[in-house]
């Protein structure tokens, strides 16, 4: 208990999946979390269900002019912000996403949010968290670090976020900053996204999950909270000692 004890901790993508359970077990340590979503009915449900120490705020996280308003709104209320968790992500706007069926606007429309959202978090959070310190944590993929050839765009928008993590963790060392940036790497997971993974390999969502299944060394697919309790390390200081590291909590996946 208490690992995050009295954190000033923004979450995005915190209405469902990862980032709700993140924001649960974020309480339950301790901290104060701010959960940020475009959804607002679902994002406000959320935070109501979790109670006082939950707080939703709109955000649409490919929106500068939302990130400038919802971290300063933070930093006015809260005196500082601890932890930045860039969960939000998008998986697809179409049903196809190879190199032959991925047309410009989906291209576009998946590294604006996975790409851009993560930049404009990180951008805001190192520029609040200079002075008095604090832990980005940022939500890559196993699609990082495996080729994806029905995800094309998906994969090179999650590729672009474990790079840049190690980039905003070097850039805060050289300047002295007390930030440390860490990216976590999931497998699919048991959520909405995970679903429309699912239905969108194998065009079954119940075969697509046993198919998966059979894949993952371990045997099971993860759940949230598995990447949750990864989320918690990383933003702990049991982590003091890591920045530009990526966590990846795939089953063994990436290992065969």
């Amino acid at each position: 208990m208490d690992r995050v004890k009295d954190k000033i901790t923004l979450i995005t993508g915190a209405a469902q999946g990862i980032g709700l359970a993140t924001a649960r077990l974020f309480i339950a340590e301790g901290a104060t979390v701010i959960l940020a979503d475009l959804n607002a009915d679902a994002g406000s449900a959320a935070a109501e269900e979790l109670g006082e120490k939950a707080h939703f705020m709109p955000l649409d996280v490919s929106n500068a002019d939302q990130w400038d308003q919802v971290v300063g709104d933070i930093v006015a209320t809260h005196g500082r912000l601890d932890i930045l968790v860039n969960n939000a992500g998008i998986l697809a706007t179409g049903k196809r996403q190879t190199i032959e069926d991925t047309d410009l606007e989906q291209w576009r429309a998946i590294q604006t949010v996975n790409v851009e959202g993560v930049f404009l978090g990180c951008q805001n959070a190192v520029r609040h968290m200079k002075e008095t310190g604090g832990a980005i944590v940022n939500l890559s993929s196993v699609a990082a670090i495996i080729g994806t050839p029905q995800l094309i765009a998906y994969g090179a928008s999650k590729a672009a976020v474990r790079q840049m993590t190690k980039s905003v963790a070097i850039h805060c060392t050289l300047r002295k900053y007390p930030i440390r940036c860490n990216s976590v790497h999931p497998d699919p997971i048991r959520t909405a996204m995970g679903d429309e993974l699912m239905t969108m390999y194998d065009g079954d969502l119940k075969s697509g999950w046993d198919n998966i299944e059979n894949r993952i060394p371990i045997g099971t697919p993860g759940e949230p909270i598995d990447i949750a309790n990864s989320v918690l390390f990383l933003a702990s200081d049991e982590a003091r000692h890591m920045t530009g590291s990526e966590l990846v909590i795939d089953g063994g996946l990436t290992a065969t």
